[in-house]
């Protein structure tokens, strides 16, 4: 094993090595090598509350004991086939996921991250329904392969390339900054009739299918009212559009309510996506179709390292866990106290835009009271000044101005008391220096 090197020294070899475009979070990274539970260790042995999960990654905290049995006992047993080869790991995970998914979900595709789950809905959507064209909401985010980045509706992860064909943006159930002026109780769902619009204006009036973040994850925790993807549905039924969920952030009890996001408005998709919080940190990821959409789908597909069996063991282990010890329940109890202590913040700090999100999938939005206009060095500075009191927080959103809470779905109350006092900290020195300027 090589030396243990310092930040100074890892950050100098970084730069060196890594490709230029992996940013990180923070202008002064910590060197985290080491985790438990909800906690992160730097190389010098101080202790920070992980309130983003390595992405919204880490569902059962870090180096979870149950999973790490799972996942040690295959690692000593069988490391790497293919999906090409039968193996009993691949198999139960599928069957799993069909008995915990909703509706007639239940043939998988088993894979190693969210991007090629998504890029394999995708494919399978076109081949079952003999059409091409995508449907996919603004401020998306769908992974960094060629076809999901063009689906990727936020010029921060796009590169300047030529995006692929047959894709067409619908407006999403912004509320807060709602595309049409108007507020939930006047609005009747105009954004989601906008989907019908944009399929006779935008589309060959036949497109295959429609993919949608539950609640957007890069794209800043926006969260659709209720109703929303009850009325999109019924246009996709109507026209014979297929619909994903993708439910690579919104998956795995994170939103405290149901397992996945989508079963929040009572709304059965066709596909659903999901990675991250599945393996807790491993590589891993899957769509699941219904049996109509699947089985018109024959011709051979393959994935190297998709159903990895030390993968798949350890997502198995990931949603026992999640089920046995009540960490769905958790999110809800615990998130629901979360964002009534981020609303009792916006009270005295109206920098604090909007609040949203479901269960630990939670966001606050940072722009100028009266004007809404987005304040994204503010957003930076506090997650910086988070980091300088011990707490990691996210950001995202088209204008980098919304704060990411989205921590392991083992936190407690404690957690959340010392989060909340990092960031009204953090908000008091922010909203001094603007008062100032």
């Amino acid at each position: 094993m090589s030396k243990l090197l310092n930040r100074e020294e890892l950050k100098s070899k970084r730069d060196k090595y890594m490709v230029s475009g992996m940013k990180q979070l923070y202008a002064e990274p910590p060197h985290f090598v080491r985790g438990q539970a909800q906690f992160l260790y730097d190389e010098q042995g101080n202790e920070y509350l992980d309130m983003f999960a390595g992405i919204v990654t880490v569902s059962v905290g870090h180096c979870n004991p149950k999973v790490l049995e799972a996942t040690t006992k295959q690692l000593q047993t069988l490391q790497h086939t293919s999906t090409i080869f039968l193996t009993q790991p691949m198999v139960d995970l599928a069957e799993k996921l069909a008995d915990i998914t909703p509706g007639e979900l239940s043939k998988s595709f088993i894979t190693n991250s969210g991007t090629e789950a998504n890029e394999a809905a995708i494919s399978m959507a076109r081949v079952a329904t003999g059409r091409h064209e995508v449907l996919v909401l603004k401020h998306s985010y769908h992974g960094q392969s060629h076809l999901v980045t063009s689906m990727t509706a936020n010029q921060n992860y796009r590169q300047p390339t030529m995006p692929a064909s047959g894709i067409a943006f619908v407006e999403n159930a912004y509320c807060y900054r709602c595309p049409f002026k108007k507020t939930p109780e006047t609005c009747n769902f105009e954004c989601a009739r906008d989907v019908e619009h944009v399929i006779q204006t935008q589309t060959s009036g036949q497109p295959a299918v429609m993919i949608a973040e539950p609640i957007q994850g890069v794209g800043g925790a926006i969260t659709p009212p209720d109703g929303y993807f009850q009325e999109v549905k019924k246009i996709l039924d109507n026209y014979g559009v297929l619909f994903i969920a993708d439910e690579v952030q919104t998956g795995f009890g994170r939103t405290g309510y149901h397992m996945f996001g989508i079963s929040n408005w009572d709304v059965q998709p066709d596909f659903m996506t999901m990675a991250k919080g599945l393996g807790n940190g491993l590589p891993i990821g899957a769509c699941i179709a219904t049996p109509a959409v699947a089985d018109k789908c024959q011709k051979a597909v393959i994935n190297t390292f998709g159903g990895n069996p030390v993968s798949a063991a350890t997502g198995i282990a990931v949603i026992d866990t999640i089920v046995e010890d009540k960490l769905m329940e958790n999110a809800r109890v615990v998130g629901e106290y979360l964002l009534e202590g981020l609303r009792d913040l916006q009270k005295s700090f109206p920098i604090i835009g909007d609040v949203r999100g479901k269960g630990l999938m939670v966001g606050f939005e940072i722009a100028e009271p009266g004007t809404k206009r987005p304040m994204p060095a503010e957003c930076s500075r506090i997650v910086e000044l988070a980091k300088e009191n011990k707490v990691v927080i996210g950001k995202g959103g088209l204008y980098g101005n919304t704060i990411r809470i989205k921590p392991p779905l083992t936190i407690t109350k404690q957690d959340v008391d010392r989060c909340l006092s990092v960031v009204r900290k953090a908000l008091e020195s922010v909203c001094a220096v603007t008062a100032r300027n």
